[in-house]
């Protein structure tokens, strides 16, 4: 059920049946950790309770507040880390349709995504060398066509739409929305980690792959503010994320009884890095719905956030020990989801040449 709209103000409070959603999401979390697949189930408990098409704009053109976005990314992810990593990239492709996709495309793939029946992927990596050659788009009898490879494309197999950053002929940056019903091969003997076992990151192999549109020009994954938009979305993944090994690292202790005093320690330096994530996510959705300058704002607030998430981790293991790493369960996936996914961000020459912007223009001071 879509979203309803109260006194003109979209909410995700609104979402019919999302807390009974977000529990089948948790109960499943631990099965597909263990026996990897895409996630179908989640996602047809979400789209029944409106999540998919929770983010698109309402007739007159208004969407929830970020800062709901955010909420929901977190909710999911703190449910199960691979699912929320998959909605993660829907909700950003869901945005890019809303501000660049072409009219008649956009109304059509927009009523699908409404009525839960569309998911959608957006898939950025390029291979290494002796993966394939990388992603480029051709003009075939008039259509376009996508071929070449992409890695850690989350959702393959299970996602219908994917906006893929791909060559044109002249060798630009292109937003590819591509068709992956046809001319697609999924190399699932690729994607091996530990981590978002259930997230089907795999290796894609395009071959002639439908390309309906290309949205907006040359660069335009990179177009401001969506494309910081885009990594705050991801780090509300990450929070969500250690909510949850917060969550299994304080009921672990609770069960074991008597706390030393360093399993307590541990314990308030967790509820610390926690507080760190909320005040950063709060941050940096309230500068997003005031409509200010978000490039510098995603880059500090993801490395916070980063950072808060794996002190947390830490201290976690630290205060728990080994057991519940050995038997497995949320605290275990948790961190192995975490290591994964913040890995795959190289956050270290975003922030150097942050600060070397903010050494520039203090000397012009």
């Amino acid at each position: 059920m879509r979203m309803q709209v109260l006194d003109g103000s979209p909410s995700t409070e609104d979402l019919d049946g999302l807390e009974a959603a977000l529990e089948l999401v948790a109960a499943g979390a631990d099965e597909l950790d263990r026996d990897p697949a895409f996630p179908a189930a989640a996602f047809r408990v979400l789209a029944s309770a409106g999540v998919l098409g929770a983010t698109l704009p309402g007739p007159d053109g208004r969407r929830i507040p970020f800062g709901d976005e955010l909420r929901l990314v977190r909710q999911v992810s703190h449910a199960d880390g691979s699912v929320g990593r998959i909605l993660d990239g829907h909700f950003n492709a869901v945005e890019r349709l809303a501000v660049a996709c072409p009219g008649t495309l956009a109304r059509e793939e927009r009523a699908a995504v409404a009525a839960g029946e569309l998911l959608l992927g957006v898939w950025g990596a390029d291979p290494a060398p002796g993966e394939g050659e990388p992603a480029r788009l051709r003009e075939r009898h008039g259509a376009l066509e996508l071929h070449g490879v992409k890695t850690f494309c989350s959702g393959a197999g299970g996602v219908q739409r994917a906006l893929v950053v791909a060559r044109d002929e002249a060798g630009e940056r292109r937003l590819a929305y591509v068709d992956l019903l046809s001319g697609v091969t999924i190399d699932r003997s690729w994607y091996r980690g530990e981590g978002l076992r259930a997230s089907e990151s795999h290796r894609v192999v395009f071959e002639g792959a439908p390309v309906p549109a290309v949205l907006g020009g040359p660069g335009e994954a990179s177009r401001e503010p969506w494309f910081s938009r885009d990594a705050i979305r991801t780090s509300a993944t990450w929070a969500g994320i250690a909510d949850s090994v917060l969550d299994a690292g304080l009921s672990f202790l609770g069960e074991r009884g008597a706390l030393s005093e360093i399993a307590a320690l541990a314990a308030g330096r967790m509820r610390v890095a926690l507080g760190t994530i909320d005040l950063w996510i709060l941050h940096a959705a309230q500068q997003a719905e005031a409509g200010l300058p978000l490039a510098g704002t995603a880059i500090e607030a993801r490395w916070a956030i980063a950072a808060a998430a794996r002190e947390l981790a830490a201290e976690a293991a630290a205060a728990c020990g080994s057991r519940p790493l050995a038997t497995g369960g949320a605290l275990s996936r948790g961190r192995r989801d975490l290591d994964l996914f913040l890995l795959q961000h190289r956050l270290e020459p975003l922030l150097a040449r942050h600060g070397a912007a903010a050494v520039g223009e203090g000397e012009a001071r």
